[in-house]
């Protein structure tokens, strides 16, 4: 039997546009590696404000931005500094790091969203704190930095979570316009020397106070599309994110480090 070829042609291009958007419906989004339930509990918070203590080394004291440049270029850092507050310019130029690295270590970072916030969900003063910055943009481990009162969005993006892994045991949040503190246990993972893991990333979050993650164990860096990875480092910066949303730029404050050796 003799074959049409017009019909061959037609039976091809079906063919190729049925495997164009099977392709397409697979491909990775946003939204597969978004968890919304359940939702953590509610609790008032306590005080903020802790003076370091005397074998720490201060990040931040109100004054200005020694210990920082920017991830890209290692530039120094040109945040707006103001009232003590170290506050995120979005002006293109990105995040800021640290100059010094840093393997295991206890953080003490405050944070405030703008009393006057806009927007909703990720759009509500989105910013995050790369425990071990790895590259330049967002590449490391990220506890997110977000309005988490009375904002909904995915749990494991909401304030307190390791980005995208670990879900917040509670939600300590304060109202947009007041001052929230993260106190953080960071151990770094280990690797052998082909870059395998030889023991993962743990890390333990207070969120004004409350145990929000208890020595949760990472499954890789940070990423907002698809599974989380590993990648070999020794001793890494901490990185602020300057977030690319619409809404109004966040502050930090009295931030300190203490390495634990």
């Amino acid at each position: 039997m003799r074959t049409d070829p017009l019909k061959l042609l037609a039976c091809v291009a079906l063919v190729t546009v049925a495997a164009s958007l099977c392709a397409q419906e697979n491909k990775p989004k946003p939204e597969d590696t978004e968890i919304w339930e359940p939702v953590p509990t509610v609790v008032t918070p306590g005080a903020t404000n802790a003076a370091p203590p005397s074998d720490a080394i201060v990040l931040f004291d109100g004054k200005n931005e020694d210990a920082w440049v920017y991830a890209k270029g290692h530039n120094p850092a040109q945040w707006t500094v103001a009232d003590g507050m170290l506050t995120v310019k979005k002006d293109g130029l990105g995040n800021i790091e640290t100059k010094q690295s840093f393997k295991d270590y206890q953080l003490h970072i405050e944070w405030k969203i703008p009393a006057d916030i806009t927007g909703s969900g990720q759009a509500r003063g989105n910013s995050g704190i790369f425990l071990a910055s790895t590259g330049e943009g967002d590449a490391g481990y990220e506890l997110q930095v977000l309005d988490a009162y009375q904002n909904k969005t995915y749990v494991n993006g909401m304030a307190g979570s390791l980005y995208k892994q670990a879900i917040p045991l509670a939600n300590p949040a304060r109202k947009p316009g007041e001052w929230q503190s993260y106190d953080v246990v960071w151990t770094a993972p280990r690797f052998n020397d082909d870059g395998s893991v030889k023991t993962p990333a743990y890390a333990t979050v207070f969120f004004n106070g409350v145990v929000v993650e208890n020595h949760f164990e990472l499954k890789g860096e940070t990423l907002y599309i698809g599974k989380p990875v590993y990648k070999k480092y020794d001793r890494a910066p901490i990185k602020l994110q300057a977030h690319g949303d619409k809404s109004e730029p966040l502050s930090y404050r009295n931030i300190w480090v203490r390495e634990i050796k």
